[in-house]
């Protein structure tokens, strides 16, 4: 049996935590045993991981830097002993390399799920430190591993698993139009939609300006904003300069978020950089035509023209006008949007990650 340790800040309802609720509750029982450290609180998943009798434990991080917690971790993963500990994102990361003996403990494995252009020059000095503790890191795209080798670690400590989708069954025409009722929306208008935090890499001010030319074109059209984040009360404020708010609807965090995406006639996203979206990815596998950025990650998921459109990062004008196509154009909406799914059905479903993860922790604890 190959003990598992899977770390994380918090198990709040986002796509690395999900991810890890999915893992953690596929990977077969008979072979590992599996268990959830929260680096600083539980949250939503929680519940769900112990329904699926996975322990879960909190570790109680208080400060940004807090040692005690790093002490606790230590003497935690001393109770434990697992063979294998995997850490995801990077207070997790930090925490969990550090926390370990340098030799004698468990192997190190790494989950970066970004193209984390934003850390600071100290935040890049401590991963680079703590390579040397690192047995393999993981991206979720080949985007996110192409980065961490520029940062320094060596390309045989690289891996790229990709996340992985539950495919959703078609929602019947009646519960959409039960969805459009709940948020006020008329059945006549197309629904733009957009799934995410609201920070300022996901760039939804451009998506705002591109929505207000395809209104300019005197079309019925709205936009259903899901999500919470920093960015919310000036977004709010720049729809009303633009005089669009009558047409958007921010109905922030949704713990239904997948069940409301079969409403929107297309799905966009404007981010300057990604991992791996899974909230592209759900849009994807419920048949939703997609517009993205021209990003790496993006481009790894959506074949410009055969799986959805791909337009430059910042161009509302190009955003506007892929809308518009796709919105005069039915059958190519309608095409993209079948390939996307079969897509994900074929090459993300959340089978073929656990498998994937299974592999690798066999072959770490195989050279342990």
């Amino acid at each position: 049996m190959i003990r598992v340790v899977l770390l994380i800040p918090t198990l709040d309802r986002s796509g690395a935590e999900k991810q890890l609720t999915l893992l953690a509750k596929g990977l077969p029982r008979d072979e590992f045993d599996v268990e959830v450290v929260c680096l600083t609180r539980g949250g939503p998943f929680q519940t769900e991981l112990e329904a699926a009798g996975i322990p879960v434990t909190i570790v109680g991080k208080r400060f940004r830097f807090d040692p005690f917690a790093i002490f606790r971790l230590r003497r935690l993963i001393a109770e434990k002993r697992p063979d294998i500990l995997h850490t995801w994102l990077f207070a997790a990361n930090s925490a969990g390399r550090l926390a370990v003996k340098k030799t004698g403990g468990p192997k190190v494995l790494v989950s970066e799920r970004c193209v984390d252009s934003w850390k600071s020059g100290w935040q890049f000095w401590l991963d680079r430190k703590l390579i040397s503790r690192t047995t393999h890191l993981i991206g979720n795209s080949q985007a996110v591993a192409d980065f961490y080798r520029t940062v320094g670690v060596p390309a045989e400590k690289l891996s790229v698993i990709r996340n992985g989708i539950e495919i959703p069954e078609p929602l019947p025409v009646e519960d959409v139009s039960k969805l459009r009722e709940e948020l006020g929306i008329p059945v006549t208008s197309k629904v733009f939609g957009f799934v995410g935090r609201l920070a300022p890499q996901k760039r939804l001010k451009d998506l705002l300006w591109a929505f207000e030319l395809v209104v300019s074109h005197g079309l019925d059209v709205q936009f259903v904003i899901v999500g919470d984040g920093p960015e919310r009360e000036r977004l709010e404020t720049f729809a009303k300069q633009i005089r669009v708010d009558d047409r958007v609807h921010f109905i922030g965090h949704r713990e239904d978020a997948a069940s409301l995406l079969p409403m929107f006639d297309v799905f966009w996203m404007a981010s300057e950089f990604e991992g791996q979206s899974n909230s592209l990815m759900e849009a994807m596998a419920a048949a939703r035509p997609v517009i993205v950025s021209n990003i790496a990650p993006n481009r790894e998921l959506v074949s410009s023209e055969e799986t959805g459109l791909v337009v430059p990062v910042t161009d509302r004008v190009a955003f506007a006008q892929a809308a518009l196509r796709l919105l005069r154009d039915p059958d190519l909406a309608t095409g993209l949007a079948e390939s996307a799914r079969a897509r994900m059905t074929g090459e993300f479903a959340v089978t073929g990650m656990v498998a994937a993860y299974s592999e690798l922790y066999r072959r770490i604890f195989a050279a342990s």
